[in-house]
């Protein structure tokens, strides 16, 4: 996105390349932040292993799926394997693939696609050099200044929705940002996308947990979008996240997502889970090697099942904390990783998935170093879908509220450094430094006062203030300001408007979905 307008270019760039919200439809400003907007990865990723070191990896993983092989849990997955010329094991699960079946599937998957969300200008671009934010997920608690830790439950879920949807650094969402145990598990799914989708207006991410929840997610979107079933497989518009069960299985309800969201053409994006020292190797090369042969065990499953359902390539290898076997995250090997991660996901041409993660228990800065590094190596990657990019803390165990906010603030400072710098002849200043000349100053001259509103970012927790001017307005710290401005958030947020008559078939289809019990389980 090659800037036109110098140093006016913030002011002016109200939107993305697929449309902005209009005056009306955005939200209140409580804070000052960028336009939505995805950022473009404006330089090549870095590489860190050489095209020999890269195809070994991908030659060392033909070799364990060949050799070793994938536990696929899944009669159906094993029985389209088979078919495909798989080595299936007689009364068992392990499967075996040739190299030839591996290499046949490369390149069906599309390199990138639009993903749809219900209000046409939240739709992103899920490939290329695009990146895409998510919100965190997973977390079975939540935790904020005034309530400390605690289990994760609805109203928790639903405050988080309305951040999520008033900041314009969630693109889209990545999950729930935190699990509500406090409703059932038969029916979680059918609340919880019920106000995921009646919230916000943002894509949305539905975990796949067996066909039945995942045939729910794909009809509540189709109605949230007003679309019908034949136009909804060409346009993307729910995710989902794989988790490979490492090392080396793929277990019924993960394999039963790939297939059913395939057969919509929703996208799915199978990530192993892959700390090196616990469940893969401790060598990053041979935890690198587990996990991509756990990735394209996936991708052959998928594009077998449903050619050119679009695919993307997760990354998740860390390492663990050797003296307790917790896992670590935003390390040294971790950048490492994820940059080697988005290396492998070019290498079969595919988006990548990368994340914003650390193991801090409280917002400080050990959290704030944790997820900087996670984030760079996640963004020198070539990361397209940046999941926990808003909120992680604690391995994943909670999300907490501060670190939303200031996980957006971070998230804006990236947009702004990728964002080309204006090269205009106004942008040179040769008339501004004319004016003022040697040993004068730039605040006062025409060339600063017509731009001083959008000259530089304005950061969201920032305070560049003095010392001294600081303490009078009350020593500001940054997690009480995170604290104040979500409460804030939380206090102003208004639900995005819905057609009524989608809004009706939506709550209908939900209430029948309840009363018939959901989904069966176990508990």
């Amino acid at each position: 996105m090659a800037d036109t307008e110098g140093g006016e270019r913030r002011g002016r760039r109200r939107g993305r390349r697929r449309g902005a919200e209009t005056e009306s439809d955005a939200p209140k400003q409580v804070i000052e932040q960028r336009p939505f907007q995805q950022p473009r990865l404006p330089f090549p990723p870095t590489e860190l292993l050489s095209a020999d070191e890269l195809e070994k990896i991908h030659q060392s993983s033909l070799t364990v799926l060949k050799e070793i092989g994938i536990d696929i849990i899944h009669e159906e997955a094993k029985a389209i394997l088979k078919e495909a010329g798989a080595d299936v094991q007689p009364d068992g699960d392990r499967v075996r693939f040739d190299p030839e079946l591996v290499e046949s599937v490369i390149g069906l998957a599309p390199e990138a696609f639009d993903f749809h969300a219900r209000n046409p200008a939240h739709t992103t671009r899920m490939g290329e050099n695009y990146i895409t934010y998510c919100a965190a997920a997973s977390a079975p608690n939540a935790a904020d200044m005034q309530g400390g830790r605690r289990a994760g439950n609805r109203e928790d879920y639903r405050n988080f929705l309305k951040l999520g949807h008033q900041l314009n650094a969630v693109h889209i969402w990545g999950g729930y940002p935190v699990e509500p145990v406090d409703i059932h598990a038969s029916v979680r799914h059918l609340e919880c996308l019920h106000d995921m989708l009646t919230m916000s207006d943002k894509a949305i991410h539905a975990y796949s947990l067996g066909k039945q929840r995942n045939l729910d997610a794909i009809e509540m979107v189709r109605i949230a979008r007003g679309v019908d079933m034949e136009t909804l497989k060409t346009q993307p518009s729910v995710i989902s996240i794989i988790n490979s069960s490492s090392p080396l299985r793929l277990d019924t309800v993960m394999l039963e997502g790939v297939l059913q969201m395939g057969r919509h053409g929703q996208p799915v994006v199978v990530t192993p889970f892959t700390l090196a020292g616990a469940m893969a190797p401790v060598t990053l090369a041979g935890a690198l090697v587990q996990q991509n042969a756990e990735a394209l065990a996936g991708l052959v499953i998928s594009q077998l099942d449903s050619p050119g359902a679009p695919f993307v390539y997760g990354g998740f290898t860390s390492n663990v904390d050797m003296k307790s076997g917790a896992p670590a995250f935003g390390t040294p090997e971790m950048m490492r990783t994820s940059i080697i991660g988005g290396q492998l996901a070019r290498r079969y041409r595919l988006p990548y998935r990368s994340s914003n993660v650390n193991a801090a228990n409280a917002v400080d800065a050990q959290a704030a170093y944790e997820s900087v590094f996670a984030l760079w190596g996640a963004v020198m990657g070539g990361v397209n879908m940046l999941k926990h990019g808003l909120g992680w803390m604690e391995g994943g165990l909670h999300t907490s509220f501060e670190k939303f906010i200031l996980d957006a603030d971070l998230l804006q400072m990236v947009t702004e450094f990728l964002t080309p710098i204006g090269m205009t002849d106004a942008d040179m200043a040769i008339e501004a430094m004319r004016e003022v000349g040697p040993g004068g100053h730039f605040f006062g001259c025409e060339h600063t006062q017509s731009r001083y509103k959008t000259a530089f970012y304005n950061p969201i927790i920032s305070d560049w203030r003095n010392y001294e001017s600081w303490t009078e307005a009350g020593s500001p710290e940054a997690y009480g300001k995170a604290n104040r401005i979500y409460r804030d958030l939380v206090a102003a947020y208004e639900p995005p408007a819905m057609e009524a008559d989608r809004r009706e078939e939506l709550d209908a289809f939900v209430a029948r979905r309840l009363e018939e019990g959901g989904v069966e389980t176990d508990f």
